[in-house]
């Protein structure tokens, strides 16, 4: 062999982690007084991990939830659901959830728990929706759930990679609902696109309970059925199991007056069975008012996050900086080829920044690193307009 300087060639390592899931659910539930583990306190909770109902039927601790969240729970799996954490917060009573100054109180333990637990992309908290509510004698109309639902939704944004899935409060129906969703949505709009609600509750047989647990299922079995990138698929038009009426039957004029009003609405349609009949978020941004929508950009960005994370301590420099432009485009062209992003032509409607226009010596002193990334994602069709001429001239 001849002295001198051996090139061998090599793939570069594969930095990239697997796809993320959209589409394991957080089950929120609450443990009354008289039914507290020994020796807890309010703020505690009981967590149980679940993949399939049984699991849950079988688990000795399963009599400490209220019945909505056992509800909730069969009805994630009967409908496709395939992962669950089911939360079980002790509290001293309703009151305790009514105000935001005891909410922060009592649910900062769990939120420290979901801010560690980040597969879970659903929440839910079908007993919340039994909260009282009240019409005040200008018509408002006030529900104790409000400050649940804030603090639920802040969390969502703030993890960017959760969406709330919210029932209509109990005994909330036609111009009383619509006023209740107007004023929740006006309030916190930056907080709005990270949820929907849904209505009626529904019914399977002389059981009345609300919807949630149900369509948490159903948003699971659209992404696993449509693969690794099913969470671009809109979560409606899905007929929901276990599930034989509605508690409101709707007509298709009042569905679409509940639609128009961001409140998703669930028919009984001849030969299909219970429906889910909107998949729109409370937020009042055309951009985001899609649940598809928002959550591909939940999905995206929780996928470039872990995948960017072993770039933490490397030298901040022009080749990380190279780096890391090669394999975000390299994750959005996953993305793009699978139909999740819009394209025009053959071009695809993204756009990655990583140089230094935006990496400048004050945000490089301070330890940063910045990439910025635009995309669009695919839009959803909403009606079907069929414009029949029938005689006439061709």
């Amino acid at each position: 062999m001849r002295p001198g300087l051996v090139v061998q060639h090599t793939r570069l390592p594969n930095r990239t982690s697997g796809l993320v899931r959209s589409d394991i659910a957080g089950i929120i539930g609450f443990i009354v007084k008289d039914k507290w583990p020994a020796d807890a306190v309010a703020g505690d909770f009981v967590e149980i991990y679940l993949s399939r109902v049984h699991d849950f039927w079988d688990h000795p601790d399963r009599g400490l939830f209220d019945a909505p969240t056992q509800c909730a729970v069969r009805g994630f799996f009967e409908n496709g659901g395939d992962i669950a954490h089911v939360f079980g917060v002790c509290v001293e009573s309703a009151e305790a959830l009514r105000l935001p100054s005891g909410i922060s109180g009592v649910l900062t333990p769990l939120f420290d728990r979901l801010r560690s637990e980040e597969d879970i992309a659903l929440l839910l908290a079908p007993s919340a929706a039994y909260m009282r509510c009240q019409v005040d004698r200008d018509g408002g109309v006030r529900a104790d759930v409000e400050a649940l639902y804030d603090e639920l939704l802040a969390h969502c944004r703030e993890m960017n990679n959760r969406f709330l899935i919210m029932d209509a409060p109990q005994g909330l129906h036609e111009g009383l609902l619509e006023r209740w969703v107007r004023g929740f949505r006006s309030r916190h709009p930056e907080d709005r696109a990270f949820g929907a609600i849904y209505y009626p509750w529904v019914c399977n047989g002389d059981e009345v309970f609300p919807a949630s647990g149900a369509v948490a299922g159903t948003f699971a079995r659209v992404e696993i059925e449509h693969g690794a990138f099913g969470v671009m698929w809109p979560p409606a038009n899905i007929p929901l199991r276990g599930v034989t009426h509605c508690e409101v039957d709707l007509s298709w004029s009042e569905a679409g007056a509940y639609s128009e009003q961001s409140i998703n609405p669930i028919i009984v349609q001849s030969g299909r069975g219970v429906l889910i009949f909107g998949a729109r978020t409370l937020s009042a941004e055309p951009k985001f008012q899609q649940i598809n929508t928002r959550r591909v950009i939940n999905m995206v960005h929780d996928q470039l996050r872990r995948d960017s994370e072993w770039s933490v301590f490397e030298t901040n420099n022009p080749h990380l900086w190279d780096v890391l432009d090669r394999d975000i485009r390299y994750r959005l062209e996953e993305f793009s080829e699978a139909g999740a992003l819009a394209s025009k032509g053959d071009a695809p409607q993204y756009q990655v920044v990583c140089d230094r226009s935006i990496n400048t010596s004050l945000s490089r002193d301070a330890g940063q690193v910045n990439v910025e990334v635009m995309l669009r994602p695919v839009g959803t069709t909403e009606r079907v307009l069929i414009d029949l001429c029938i005689g006439g001239d061709a």
